[in-house]
């Protein structure tokens, strides 16, 4: 009989428990007959308290005298013929062994599990028989039960049997009586419950509409292949991970139903293994493909050569599924996006690498579905950095962690500061100085743009009125803010815009408002009706970034807007010369739409305001054109509200 290991011995198999003895009051009889081998009291008394003395020891008895007859009882009623013929009867497969390891005698149930007859075990080496000492922790323990140092040893093996078959047994040594300086093995078979536990292993560890292996056994395969022992014995050491979801799944569920969803999952699944196995064919291993649940699937690539071979992968899948399914007569047509991951093990979670495929997954999907994306450390850290900045931006309004910068908005005829835009800057304690571009779409998307307007807006009328009244000979400057329409939206902006200016004593004129192109066009119902409400009040009204949202030109004559903001893009077409000096050649279709937009400006009594004005010919183009306020770094950066005082008392913004 040869056997294979089934590894490490379990702790809880290996009991250290003293064998049960026998308690004071206990009667003989329960000890008496054993075995062969095992020796009976001759003469022991029914009755332990017969007698003054110390109980009889059951386990210090002598040999049952050479001669006696089979049929003599012993002393409690049980011959010694008895208990061995119980013993070569029992079902239960045993042997007695030796100190020395060697089977002095087993019973029948022994010989036909092991195979050559109980007869024929006898003088055996024990540990052969039932392949104890190929784990090195089962054979210590069992080499300690012999010697009497250890109660009890119990453990797993797989066993071949002569005639080729294997079978699983649970093998139990424990000590005799001390004085029979023996230990009983016995092995009980349990294949029937291993191939049980084995069928509901794969039920518990497998998809049932596919098949494929589930969640569980996916990142049970992961976590192992990510384990140090995994790849340091040999491979390559690196690790990849195509993460699939199918476009437009829940579709055909809504439509079809789930039965046809299923019939399609399972469809998938089959191609999808297809790929694995012509992947897998020229190597070592085949990608395991499983389900994740939904429409999402996982091909995990251990020891992985690289991002190329991800990328055949992932480029395999796609022309798999691109095919039509003939469901039944039904044929459905989808795509897949996929996240490709391809990195090290070395440092590498299984958590790490399901969040980057995740990651790139999004991304596929983003840039168009129907496509792979392979992870990109850099665009992930820009991911995580807005992750970042969006879960403490209302922490830092509160922290006061911004600030705002003014830049001028200058006549175009005499240079003069008509006005100033309030720029909100955020010193954030890690990313230092952020520029709105950075933070401001973030703010939009959680709602926190409702706290940090209103704290912009109190912030710049408040220093509005200060300019006011540190330079009373000069005349008064207007602030100019930006306004989300979600502030609109989730907030009473006239009422928070009456309060500031209450609060400020800022005249309303002195105040203009911007919003964006495509946030005021169209308006209609509370927008509007704030927009109105404002305006009404006195305040002014702006369009920022005109000419590239929706340029519904009717929309101008019905707003009650003041001021139009010409983008910039128009204005850097037409400059006759570079930021280094170099000379350029304008656009001509940009000069005369920016000609027609300031005619229709005037016409319908609005004030034009340029951004982005950067050179002296542009300026003189501009105001040649009529425009009447420009913007941009021609006459100033976005600057500190001390540089702003300066700016207010120069007779030409250009001179500071």
């Amino acid at each position: 009989m040869s056997g294979t290991s089934e590894g490490p011995v379990p702790t809880a198999d290996l009991v250290r428990s003293a064998v049960t003895e026998r308690h004071i009051g206990t009667s003989p009889r329960m000890y008496a007959g054993a075995p062969p081998g095992v020796s009976i009291a001759p003469g022991s008394s029914p009755d332990p308290y017969a007698s003054a003395e110390t109980p009889p020891d059951p386990y210090a008895a002598t040999d049952v005298p050479a001669g006696t007859p089979p049929d003599t009882p012993a002393s409690d009623g049980a011959s010694p013929r008895t208990f061995q013929a119980a013993f070569a009867t029992a079902p239960l497969a045993m042997a007695v062994v030796d100190r020395e390891g060697l089977v002095v005698t087993a019973n029948e149930s022994l010989g036909a599990l092991l195979g050559p007859g109980a007869d024929a075990l006898a003088g055996r080496i024990a540990a052969d028989l039932v392949d104890l000492a190929s784990d090195a922790r089962a054979w210590h323990s069992y080499r300690e039960v012999l010697r009497g140092r250890q109660a009890r040893l119990r453990c797993t093996r797989r066993l071949k049997h002569p005639d080729g078959h294997s079978l699983w047994v649970q093998i139990t040594v424990a000590p005799l009586p001390p004085q029979e300086q023996a230990v009983l093995l016995s092995v009980a078979d349990i294949s029937a419950r291993r191939e049980l536990q084995a069928r509901l292993r794969h039920l518990q560890m497998h998809d049932p509409v596919t098949r494929l292996p589930n969640r569980t056994l996916f990142f049970e395969r992961l976590t192992a292949a990510l384990e140090a022992e995994a790849y340091e014995e040999g491979g390559t050491g690196r690790i990849g991970l195509c993460y699939l979801d199918l476009d437009g799944f829940k579709a055909v569920n809504d439509t079809l139903g789930h039965r046809v969803g299923d019939r399609l999952l399972s469809a998938v699944a089959e191609r999808l293994t297809r790929c694995a196995d012509e992947a897998g064919y020229t190597r070592a291993a085949t990608p395991l493909v499983a389900r994740l649940g939904g429409d999402e699937f996982a091909l995990l690539v251990e020891d992985s050569t690289g991002t190329d071979q991800l990328a055949d992968l992932a480029d395999s899948v796609l022309k798999a599924l691109q095919a039509p399914f003939d469901l039944s007569g039904q044929r459905l047509s989808l795509s897949a996006s996929i996240g490709v991951v391809e990195r090290r093990a070395a440092g590498t979670s299984a958590t790490g690498l399901m969040q980057a495929a995740d990651t790139t997954l999004y991304w596929a999907k983003a840039d168009g579905k129907g496509r792979w994306t392979l992870f990109d450390p850099e665009r992930n850290a820009h991911r995580m950095t807005r992750q970042a900045l969006s879960s403490t931006l209302r922490a830092a309004v509160e922290r006061g962690e911004f600030a705002l910068e003014y830049q001028p908005l200058v006549g175009m005829e005499d240079g003069g500061v008509r006005g100033v835009e309030a720029l909100v800057r955020w010193n954030h304690p890690q990313f230092g100085t952020l520029t709105p571009n950075r933070f401001i779409g973030l703010a939009e998307e959680d709602g926190s743009i409702v706290q940090l307007g209103r704290w912009v807006l109190a912030t710049a009328c408040r220093q509005a009125r200060s300019w006011q009244l540190d330079h009373p000979d000069a005349p008064p400057i207007f602030v100019s803010v930006n306004v989300a329409v979600r502030q609109v939206w989730d907030s009473d902006l006239v009422a928070d815009v009456a309060e500031i200016l209450a609060e400020t004593g800022l005249d309303p004129h002195l105040l203009q408002l911007e919003l964006t192109e495509s946030a005021v066009m169209g308006s209609a119902g509370r927008p509007l009706q704030a927009l109105q409400a404002l305006s009404d009040m006195g305040v002014r009204i702006a369009i920022d970034d005109f000419g590239t949202g929706y340029s519904n030109l009717a929309y101008l004559s019905r707003l009650p807007v003041s001021v139009l903001k010409l983008d910039g893009s128009f204005v850097r077409g037409f400059q006759y010369e570079n930021a280094d000096g170099t000379s350029a050649h304008p656009n001509p279709a940009d000069e005369v739409i920016v000609e027609a937009l300031i005619q229709l400006a005037h016409r319908l009594g609005l004030t034009v305001t340029a951004e982005c004005v950067e050179t002296a010919s542009q300026a003189s183009r501009l105001r040649g054109i009529g425009c009447d306020t420009g913007q941009g770094w021609l006459y100033s950066r976005p600057v500190a509200p001390d540089r702003i005082s300066a700016l207010l008392t120069a007779p030409d913004c250009r001179q500071t």
